[in-house]
């Protein structure tokens, strides 16, 4: 999981956007991209609903992780996949 922070016009203004991508890896070893987010800041509202699109889509468990302290990240792995 990581955040990609671009500019772009909204509203006549330039604003930064950071557009989350998380990457996984298949049984077979592969790495798939498994979606992107856009979202005005991190929070564990946003987390909670990007883990429960991930779990609505196939994914049956999260074994680890490679993050950079991603704000309420941790606390909502752990509720959305126990």
């Amino acid at each position: 999981m990581d955040g990609i922070v671009f500019k772009v016009r909204e509203n006549s203004k330039v604003v930064n956007k950071t557009i989350y991508l998380a990457v996984g890896l298949n049984r077979e070893g592969k790495k798939e991209a498994l979606g992107m987010w856009a979202w005005k800041a991190e929070s564990s509202a946003f987390w909670m609903s990007v883990l429960t699109d991930l779990k609505a889509r196939g994914v049956e468990d999260i074994l680890i992780t490679a993050t950079d302290n991603l704000n309420g990240f941790t606390q909502t792995i752990r509720l959305c996949f126990p």
